[in-house]
């Protein structure tokens, strides 16, 4: 006779929130799996902060995005029924890792699935800013474009250049693997750590990152925001780089000063930025970067294709689903 009840409590203690709309792949695994009770803030926009407090209450699960900021005053207003976040992001800065950890909840992430496409974003924006793309397509149309002129719109090339690679992880492994045909000359990177064998195949160089700022051409930034690399390329990170370097950013936003990169941008100390990633986002539309012509910034499109993004939400279902049974996720972050 308490079969009804106990049933709907059963299922009710399996209930777990969804802050957006995710694309349809991973939908449809958590709708397939049954066992578990989705609630979905139903929108391309990000939940708000008191819907997003109210809506985690009493929650077994949590499948998120780096928009959602998980801290001690989410994790209360969910309960100690939380057990398993599942974020689809390759980045956990937006998680506080320390008061989930204390809280005994398991972590899902989606690392690996999302290299190629951020590799490929990080060389289409480097190209993109070293030879001045976004401001040559705009002379075309605002009839700037007159006649063929030796020096006019001449950007930077990667041939027998020297760039450096601050966090040779997955991603800056992929950006490598990828600017090596372009006929680079050496790689130098920058880190916590050298990492001798994933360093022989492009014969990097593990540097001091004021090192790499003096020497590169090219500086690409790939690292993870923790609070070692938080605000890492400063004033003097700025100052130490060449005249004719571009700098290019498609980590988080937060690693850079973005006050000191304009100063920069604006002073000749640089040639150029190229940033997929920023603080706030997204930027404001009267943000003094934006009105430079040698700025190129994207609105953090990196793992924006339609394959890439199917993958990590089945990814991030997958995680949430793994978790909520006891079983071993396949990308857990180990707290």
């Amino acid at each position: 006779s308490f079969r009804g009840p106990r049933m709907r409590a059963a299922l009710r203690a399996m209930e777990v929130f969804v802050t957006r709309r995710i694309p349809p792949a991973g939908l449809q695994v958590l709708a397939e799996a049954g066992g578990c009770a989705v609630r979905l803030w139903d929108s391309e926009e990000p939940v708000p902060r008191a819907e997003l407090l109210s809506a985690v209450a009493g929650k077994r699960g949590l499948l998120c995005l780096l928009s959602e900021r998980v801290d001690a005053e989410l994790l209360e207003a969910a309960g100690p029924g939380l057990k398993v976040i599942s974020t689809m992001s390759v980045g956990f800065d937006h998680l506080d890792l320390r008061e989930i950890k204390k809280r005994g909840i398991r972590v899902g992430y989606t690392p690996d699935v999302l290299t190629d496409a951020t590799a490929e974003l990080c060389v289409a924006l480097l190209l993109a800013t070293c030879r001045r793309l976004p401001e040559s397509a705009e002379e075309v149309k605002n009839g700037g474009w007159t006649t063929w002129k030796p020096l006019w719109m001449c950007g930077y090339g990667l041939s027998g250049s020297t760039v450096g690679i601050i966090g040779l992880g997955r991603i800056g492994q992929a950006v490598a693997r990828r600017l090596k045909p372009f006929g680079v000359k050496k790689f130098l990177y920058a880190g916590n750590r050298p990492k001798t064998e994933i360093a022989a195949e492009f014969q990097a160089e593990f540097v001091p990152i004021t090192r790499l700022a003096e020497e590169a051409d090219f500086v690409v930034v790939t690292c993870a925001l923790t609070p070692e690399t938080q605000g890492i390329c400063n004033k003097d990170f700025f100052c130490r780089m060449k005249k004719n370097a571009v700098f290019i950013n498609t980590s988080r936003g937060a690693v850079v000063n973005q006050e000191d990169l304009y100063d920069a941008l604006v002073n000749g100390q640089i040639a150029a930025a190229g940033l997929d990633v920023t603080t706030p986002e997204p930027l404001p539309t009267d943000h003094p970067l934006l009105s430079l012509k040698n700025c190129v910034i994207l609105p953090h499109i990196g793992s924006a294709t339609y394959s890439t993004r199917n993958t990590m939400s089945v990814l991030a279902a997958k995680n949430l689903l793994a978790g909520l049974k006891g079983e071993p996720m396949p990308s857990e972050l180990l707290l």
